[in-house]
């Protein structure tokens, strides 16, 4: 399959009527202003990636967090914190 899942005769159709519709000089013109949205619509996506990419960063900077663990080891881990911090009534 072509293009989001259109074929190579249905582009070509549309082409066709885009050749139609707006004529044979304005095609350049219209693939000009295409092109340089696209463009811009990958430069803002790029730009709004490394941003969230730097703030996650810098988040992680400021607030390490606990090493990854196996699963059996972290719910071992809570239930120590949860007995540590409980009140003992014996005291």
């Amino acid at each position: 399959m072509g293009f989001l899942d259109i074929g190579p005769l249905e582009v070509l159709l549309i082409l066709i009527i885009a050749l139609l519709v707006f004529g044979p000089g304005k095609i350049p013109e219209i693939a000009t202003k295409l092109g340089r949205t696209v463009r811009a619509l990958r430069k803002a996506t790029f730009d709004l990636t490394t941003a969230v990419t730097k703030e996650i960063d810098s988040e992680e900077k400021e607030h390490p967090s606990q090493p990854k663990e196996s699963g059996g080891n972290k719910t071992e881990k809570s239930s120590e914190v949860v007995k540590t911090e409980s009140p003992h009534k014996d005291d």
